[in-house]
Parts: C-alpha cells; sequence; structure tokens
C-alpha cells in the first residue's frame, strides 16, 4: 500500500504564507481588516480544499498540496480564502460559485474563477472497492464511504448502461490493511 507522503513543516508554512498574502491582498482591495481562519491539513478524498464558512475555518488536502505545491498554492488557496472573503462581505445568501466569489477571484486575486481543479486524485481518493456493471467490460472503483453505503442498502447505477452496481473484488494496492 502506498502511504501519504508526510507534510513537510516548510510545506505547511508556505501554505500558511499564502493565505495569509490573499488576506493582505483583499485587505488592500477593500481597506479594511479580516479575521484570520483556522488552518488544517486534514481534508481527504478529491477535494483539494474547503471552507467552512460558518467556522471561519480553511481545510485543505495534504496529499494534493504536496504532489502540486505551486499550483496548489496558487490556484487553491485564493479559490477557497474567495469563498471565506464572499461570506464576509456579502452575507449569508452569497452563492458558493455566485458572482461575488467571482468578482473576488477576478479583482482582488487576478486569477479567472475556476470551480474545481485538475489535480490527480488517485492517491488522495483511495477507490479500494472495485464493482461491475451491465457493460461487463467495465469497473467502477469506489471509496470506502460509498462501499459502506452499498451494504447498508444505498444503490449505485453505471451512467453508461444504467444498471446497478455489483460488487466484484478489493484493490488491496488502495485499500488499509
Amino acid at each position: 500500500m502506498q502511504k501519504s507522503p508526510p507534510i513537510l513543516p516548510e510545506l505547511e508554512l508556505h501554505l500558511r504564507a499564502e493565505v495569509f498574502k490573499c488576506y493582505a491582498l483583499a485587505e488592500a482591495w477593500y481597506l479594511k481588516s479580516f479575521a484570520r481562519p483556522q488552518i488544517l491539513l486534514n481534508l481527504r478524498g478529491r477535494s483539494a480544499g474547503v471552507a467552512e464558512l460558518q467556522k471561519n475555518r480553511l481545510r485543505f488536502n495534504a496529499v494534493l498540496l504536496a504532489e502540486n505545491e505551486n499550483a496548489f498554492l496558487a490556484e487553491v488557496v485564493p479559490h477557497e480564502v474567495a469563498h471565506l472573503l464572499a461570506r464576509k462581505l456579502h452575507g449569508r445568501g452569497v452563492r458558493p460559485h455566485g458572482y461575488e466569489w467571482q468578482q473576488i477571484m477576478r479583482q482582488v486575486f487576478a486569477l479567472e474563477p475556476r470551480r474545481t481543479h485538475s489535480f490527480d486524485t488517485s492517491r488522495s481518493a483511495r477507490q479500494g472497492y472495485v464493482y461491475t456493471c451491465g457493460c461487463h467490460d467495465r469497473e467502477h472503483a469506489l471509496t470506502i464511504r460509498r462501499h459502506n453505503r452499498i451494504l447498508r442498502g444505498q444503490r449505485y447505477i453505471c451512467r453508461q448502461c444504467k444498471t446497478h452496481l455489483s460488487f466484484l473484488r478489493v484493490d488491496e494496492s488502495v485499500t488499509e490493511k
């Protein structure tokens, strides 16, 4: 099994410095100060980052940060900071990737607003449960969360053939032992 790369202290410092840099840019643009968020590196799965608006907290994916440091710092950090800023500036009714968020991305951070990243998530999103469908030549890799939902009765279907997925095998190379 491949282990996640350990997060180096200097990499965490770079992340924090980038968050603070984004806040400095926003404060210069809006001529007001903003409370700094709590920053955590405990996000797993396919998401690179999450802004928890009610808690003024940013959570980041350490695996994706370590594997894509430059792009992560340049794109993901401003993206998530913009969510918190949009909430502080425009209140609870602001849409996640709506006009206000897009405006912050363009004006404050001089970035084209994009909803998703293009990082390879194969090491961060462990999909070790393999299912098959009516296509028969196709396999679907699911996370343990979805596998457990199926065990509790939830059903998933193939988007192509529209048949229910059925369990095939566990991929030992990505699941915990």
